[in-house]
């Protein structure tokens, strides 16, 4: 039994509340506890390809400049970021990965006596967040399993939780860890009739792996709703998220409030060039978007023949329903040298999230995953 923290009086009340995030367990932390060479991670949404040569190089020539500390406003990035987005500068805020600039939001937009809403099976850091500074959440319903878009954002569910007090809406698009999707024209229809007063994030960490003919640019959404904050991250489809850098773009002026809690320095040297250069890289987000296609339906096909049910996905995971004995199927895994994220923690206990990776690292998944059921 766990003793009881010596300090929990002293602190903030609603933190005494809080379990840490529990991130996909590292591979050389399994390698150590059960003595395994080959083992393959398919636990964190990470880019299977690893980062791109150009940005290799870019790291490679930086390495000299680490002794000076970086750009604090980072001007190259956010210059790279205005010209390929089209927006100003000024409308930019640059997070430690775009889980930093969530934060800020609640830091920002929520406290005692403010209300957030955002949806079952929603990404956890939005209650983590919002349980940090002592705001109330409001979790929507989502669609039941046999709808048509299962486990994913009932919109019409959240605008019923409504009140005077709702000051931040989440909502991730694609959706984490469900993969669910929301179609633009409803996502926008939805924004629009709610009251300029209320903050809404549209979360797209996994934007970029949407089909060509579904991606929209919501970033022109601003004009017409300048309560809206839209944050991106580089830590999925450029393959960088061990350097942790995401980005938000909103109105200059939620930007400016956004800036004064930022911490100082908040993005590295070697993530400033990276994301700088990833973003110029348009063949290889090409070649990560086609790859995790094909991986997607690999996995899906696999899933299908050990006739389990999967929610169809829209990002770089698929989450599949292993059944009530989903832990023990995710412990023996591990002995396979698997490493998947189970999901009890959103309340799908009998799923597991498994990302896409290599096709010989599906396959591994696909294979330990017939050998586990049969003993289970």
């Amino acid at each position: 039994m766990a003793s009881k923290n010596l300090f929990c009086d002293l602190a903030f009340e609603p933190i005494n509340g809080l379990f840490p995030y529990q991130p996909g367990k590292p591979i050389d932390e399994l390698q150590r506890e059960l003595g395994l060479k080959d083992v393959v991670k398919l636990a964190s949404n990470e880019n299977p390809l690893g980062p791109s040569e150009s940005v290799k190089k870019r790291i490679q020539q930086s390495l000299d400049d680490l002794s000076l500390y970086p750009d604090g406003n980072g001007f190259y990035l956010k210059k790279a970021l205005s010209d390929k987005l089209g927006v100003p500068a000024d409308m930019i805020t640059l997070g430690n990965g775009s889980n930093d600039v969530l934060d800020a939001i609640a830091r920002v937009f929520l406290s005692s006596g403010r209300e957030c809403i955002y949806s079952e099976y929603a990404f956890v850091v939005y209650a983590i967040a919002t349980q940090s500074v002592g705001a109330t959440a409001r979790v929507s319903k989502a669609y039941q399993p046999d709808q048509q878009s299962p486990y994913g954002h009932d919109l019409a569910a959240m605008e019923a939780l409504v009140t005077e007090k709702t000051s931040v809406i989440f909502i991730a698009n694609p959706n984490n860890p469900t993969g669910t999707w929301i179609e633009p024209e409803a996502l926008k229809q939805f924004i629009t009739k709610l009251p300029q007063h209320i903050i809404i994030v549209i979360d797209e960490a996994y934007g970029e792996y949407l089909d060509e003919q579904n991606q929209v640019d919501t970033t022109k959404w601003l004009q017409s709703c300048p309560n809206l904050i839209i944050t991106r991250t580089f830590s999925k489809a450029y393959g960088l998220a061990g350097l942790r850098i995401g980005y938000s773009v909103s109105h200059p002026d939620i930007a400016n409030l956004l800036n004064r809690v930022r911490h100082p320095f908040n993005v590295n040297s070697l993530g400033l060039v990276a994301a700088e250069t990833a973003l110029q890289d348009e063949e290889y987000i090409r070649k990560s978007r086609e790859m995790n296609k094909q991986g997607l339906k690999q996995l899906s096909k696999g899933f299908k023949q050990l006739d389990l049910d999967y929610i169809p996905s829209a990002g770089n995971f698929i989450t599949v329903k292993v059944g009530e004995k989903s832990a023990e199927i995710y412990t023996r895994l591990l002995h396979e040298g698997v490493i998947v994220r189970p999901i009890a923690a959103y309340k799908m206990p009998q799923h597991l999230r498994v990302s896409v990776g290599l096709p010989l690292e599906n396959e591994k998944l696909l294979s330990a995953l017939k050998k586990v059921l049969a003993h289970v």
